[in-house]
């Protein structure tokens, strides 16, 4: 080995100044491609622990050099744009392999592949294997049996979480404060692990941010500037109990042993979502002999070997959804349930016959239903969730279910009104909780305890007419600008009335009536038009009409208020300060927090409203 020349890979894990050391060579010639360069300093520059590793490797080479150890040197091309897009492809090993062949010198590498294919090119090569040594990551000692969660932060003492679900206290470990050095030592460790260890898993590589999956812990690592400060959370389920533990009625059993198909469980962050998920699916496969699998991101969730654990394929739960799609089995259980696309892929596989299990964040029992009912038409709801199960402190405290029937939804009058609705029942009394139906083109979820009203308000306006004043308002805000004042109240079940600026009433009204006439069958119920003797007030908050696109949220605020700033509010909760397009239009992103923020307020029936900055 008198002339070496390291791909990436082996440069490193730190192969050449091994060799070098233990391999008793010569004054040897280590030949490193500009390529290896390139690559080391494109992860560097993104915050990536194997750039700076691989750095810090040539840099102690180049110290060896000055030993009189070995002699070293830089050759080849750099590779182009197009080699570093399609680096995973092979690309740069191709630089490195043409490299190693004109050089004459042996190839060494970490990479089986790359290995392999050098053989093929006749190219001399030596497979450097790294030796996997067991051993427990040093974040591990803050755990011990009640220990929930574990909150690493720069400049702050270790905390952790401690208890059970419902019953959690915060506590510091120990008062010595962690430096970044430290800390980056613990995040390299963890991200080590991922690469020698087969039970660790990188579930999530983002610019400044690291999800990792070891075993029973799930670890995310934030970096600056996605955090302002280096930061390691490790989270580990404390409970693993059978579904027996939970005490649930013959009743609720016998619908889960038989006819439970479509299965929602919600609860708050930490109720005991995933401790009663893995006692399902525990159940399904040992105790009823039924295929299980998973699809998580990342894998969390303890689980017998007998269950398959699927992340997304190539990035996408939907190409996952394929392959279980083949494997047909009995019951899927879906982690996580949050973007649209989350809900679509679990209703597609619903409709194909594969028993669910969704895992969803929700506050009240009626939440998880009420999500899903905002993204899939109404009647086929009951065919994708027959049971939404409530988790609170860890044990179960309500269980829907969902029942299409057609009928006069409760607090209206007209039989004309009559339309197909989603009764949400308690599953073991039987008492109506809820009623989904469209009225206009909204979707609305409906608390039967509440259409009448409990104050003094509601004494005289019942939640229904709520609902007509609002749509109606909707419909009449699409037709006039943004900051015209504009009111309406209902005042009898038949009849609501609409107060607008006298300049605005012939656009409402409409060619011989006919514009009124569309909204009043629209809503059904018959609407007059009054003039409202004011100007539009400055200031004051109007609501805001989103549009969705597959890549944007479009905030429409009228083209009179193009290029100006303003206070987006979420039920009067500010949320963000921009400033409007030539079209009056604020445009966010979908897919980022922001946008799913909104998305969730619009879905749970938050107005969204905006207040100019003067």
């Amino acid at each position: 080995m008198e002339r070496i020349i390291p791909d990436t890979s082996a440069v490193i894990i730190g192969a050449i100044s091994d060799i070098v050391e233990n391999q008793d060579l010569e004054f040897p010639e280590i030949i490193v491609p500009e390529a290896v360069v390139c690559e080391l300093e494109h992860q560097a520059n993104a915050k990536r622990s194997e750039g700076f590793k691989g750095l810090k490797e040539l840099q102690k080479l180049q110290e060896m050099q000055d030993e009189e150890k070995l002699a070293v040197t830089f050759k080849g091309s750099r590779p182009s744009n197009y080699d570093i897009r399609y680096a995973k492809s092979g690309e740069i090993d191709s630089i490195i392999r043409d490299l190693a062949r004109s050089e004459m010198g042996i190839l060494v590498t970490n990479d089986k592949v790359q290995a392999e294919v050098a053989k093929s090119q006749g190219i001399p090569v030596y497979f450097y294997e790294q030796e996997i040594i067991e051993k427990p990551l040093s974040i591990e000692k803050y755990f011990d049996d009640e220990t929930m969660s574990v909150h690493l932060k720069e400049n702050v003492v270790p905390m952790a979480k401690k208890g059970t679900p419902g019953h959690i206290d915060f506590v510091i470990l120990n008062e010595k404060r962690y430096t970044y050095r430290e800390l980056n030592e613990i995040a390299e460790e963890i991200l080590d692990k991922a690469k020698n260890d087969p039970k660790t898993y990188l579930e999530g590589d983002l610019e400044g941010s690291y999800v990792v999956q070891s075993r029973e812990y799930r670890i995310s690592i934030a970096y600056p500037p996605f955090s302002e400060a280096l930061e390691i959370t490790a989270v580990r389920p404390v409970a693993n109990i059978d579904l027996n533990e939970y005490h649930l009625s013959e009743k609720l059993m016998e619908r889960i042993r038989t006819n439970a198909e479509g299965i929602l469980i919600s609860g708050s962050p930490g109720a005991g979502k995933s401790t009663f998920v893995q006692a399902i699916g525990k159940y399904y496969s040992s105790k009823l002999n039924k295929v299980v699998k998973t699809m998580e991101s990342p894998r969390d969730l303890q689980l017998p070997d007998e269950i398959t654990q699927y992340a997304p394929l190539e990035g996408s739960m939907e190409n996952t959804a394929d392959v279980l799609l083949l494997v047909r089995p009995d019951y899927t259980i879906y982690d996580e349930l949050r973007k649209n696309t989350d809900f679509s892929i679990f209703a597609d596989m619903r409709l194909a016959g594969v028993g669910m299990i969704g895992v969803v964040h929700a506050t009240r029992p009626i939440d998880a239903i009420q999500r899903i009912a905002s993204r899939v038409e109404l009647g086929v709801i009951p065919s994708i969730v027959d049971t939404s199960i409530y988790i609170e402190n860890g044990k179960v405290t309500s269980v829907y279910e969902t029942k299409m029937t057609v009928k006069v939804p409760t607090g209206m009058k007209e039989a004309d009104l009559a339309r197909p609705v989603i009764e949400v029942r308690d599953f073991e009394s039987g008492e109506l909780k809820n009623e989904i139906y469209t009225y206009g083109e909204q979707t609305i979820v409906m608390d039967i305890n509440l259409v009448n009203g409990s104050s003094s308000e509601a004494s005289h306006k019942s939640s229904v007419d709520k609902i007509a004043e609002q749509e109606i308002l909707r419909k009449v805000k699409k037709l006039v600008p943004k900051r015209a004042k504009v009111d309406v109240e209902v005042i009898s079940p038949e009849r609501a009335n609409i107060y607008i600026p006298e300049e605005y009433v012939p656009k409402i009204i409409g060619k011989n009536g006919k514009r009124i006439a569309e909204i009043e069958e629209s809503i059904g119920i018959s609407l007059g038009v009054e003039v409202i003797e004011s100007k539009p007030i400055k200031n004051a908050p109007f609501e805001v009409d989103i549009t969705h696109t597959k890549k944007q949220l479009i905030l429409e605020l009228g083209k009179e208020n193009g290029r100006k700033n303003f206070d987006i509010r979420i039920d009067d909760e500010y949320l963000l300060t921009a400033t409007t397009s030539k079209k009056g239009e604020i445009k966010i992103k979908r897919g980022i927090e922001l946008s799913d923020f909104i998305i969730e307020a619009i879905e749970m029936g938050y107005k969204i409203t905006a207040v100019q900055k003067m």
